[in-house]
């Protein structure tokens, strides 16, 4: 199931949108709820909004650990060498 980024128990609140006069007439016509079509639609671009912004900020991290690789070493194998050494000292 898919995280919500938001309260959805939060209190309805009334706002202001500019649509398309002829869009939103047509779609009440058809009984389409605005409201219902817009809150679902802003969950998602914030969820897509949030995923590209966890999605940089991996990168980013991916990036500073391959530099940190690239001048130091695998912490990784940094550790399996310290133990081994430990395992043959006892």
């Amino acid at each position: 199931m898919r995280r919500l980024h938001y309260d959805p128990s939060a209190r309805k609140r009334t706002v202001s949108l500019t649509l398309n006069g002829d869009l939103y007439a047509k779609a009440k016509a058809q009984g389409i709820n605005a409201s219902q079509v817009a809150e679902a639609a802003l969950a998602e671009a914030l969820a897509v909004r949030i995923s590209e912004k966890v999605r940089a900020e991996i990168s980013q991290d991916l990036g500073a650990y391959n530099a940190y690789v690239e001048k130091h070493g695998s912490p990784a194998e940094m550790l399996r060498e310290h133990l081994a050494d430990r395992d043959d000292a006892a």
